[in-house]
């Protein structure tokens, strides 16, 4: 049965991004950099976008800066949904705050927690139902980038991954499907962890993003790069040895023929159809 297209769009962001307006004088270039500004241009309408800092151990303060720039940047109603009991995520008075938005912004903080609060909730099954059915934007940056993807990565250092089980991974909240996403990634040195999750599931696309760097996913498959970084794409689907199998725990693993990808703003990627099938 033919996958229906989603109608909405995701902007997931590595992190850091820019978070004041450009003012008068700045640089030309400076406002195809602003990331935040795609977002709201994305709306279908700017009456009220939806800001949910439930990642963060801070949620009144991660929120309070997106507020004020959203309201900046002319959005008629910024609200805050701070869900912290999954009791919320299934009340009605949550559901109707969702559907007067235009489009959510999920903070950074801890992915483990959306998809702990999130998950199998009232809350998360309109979301996804808006996402298809309707021009809705979902936006999410660090942690809230991290937890749309299908193989969701919530415990690795910076420098591990080259040994077997030093990266953990939980089930995301799948809006974007058959993908690993990881942010703040070449900052943090993140490449061999990525590959760790491509090898234990190489049906997946990594994807890597930078800070102040994001993708603009559209048609549930159709990636466009923003930002003043790059984004990383790495592709396990032709890869012709892995060792993940073979070796114990805290062994180092291998794999070959990894494909990568580094694009910059304005570059264009498709996610493979057999992949953009998932959702």
């Amino acid at each position: 049965m033919p996958t229906r297209t989603p109608k909405g769009r995701l902007l997931l962001i590595g992190g850091h991004e820019q978070r004041q307006t450009p003012q008068e004088g700045d640089a030309p270039e400076q406002a195809p950099d602003f990331i935040l500004q795609r977002f709201v241009n994305e709306l279908a309408t700017k009456n009220t976008v939806l800001v949910i800092p439930t990642a963060s151990e801070e949620p009144a303060a991660a929120a309070e800066e997106y507020v004020t720039l959203f309201t900046e940047l002319g959005i008629k109603h910024v609200e805050v949904l701070d869900i912290q009991h999954r009791e919320q995520a299934n009340h009605p008075d949550t559901l109707a705050l969702l559907d007067r938005a235009s489009g959510v912004m999920f903070t950074g903080g801890d992915q483990l927690r959306l998809t702990a609060l999130l998950g199998g909730t009232a809350f998360l099954l309109r979301l996804r139902e808006r996402y298809q059915q309707e021009h809705f934007v979902i936006a999410g940056t660090s942690a809230g980038a991290a937890a749309m993807s299908t193989a969701m990565i919530y415990q690795g250092r910076n420098d591990a991954g080259f040994r077997k089980d030093e990266i953990h991974l939980s089930a995301g909240l799948q809006l974007l499907p058959d993908t690993a996403i990881d942010t703040h990634f070449v900052t943090r040195g993140r490449i061999v962890r990525m590959a760790q999750i491509i090898a234990a599931n190489p049906g997946c696309l990594g994807i890597g993003l930078e800070e102040d760097t994001a993708i603009l996913v559209t048609k549930g498959r159709e990636f466009e790069v923003l930002g003043n970084g790059i984004v990383v794409l790495v592709d396990g689907l032709s890869c012709t040895g892995n060792t993940l199998p073979q070796v114990k725990p805290g062994e180092v693993f291998s794999i070959r023929d990894l494909r990568v990808h580094l694009l910059s703003r304005g570059e264009c990627y498709c996610l493979p159809e057999q992949m953009a099938a998932g959702l």
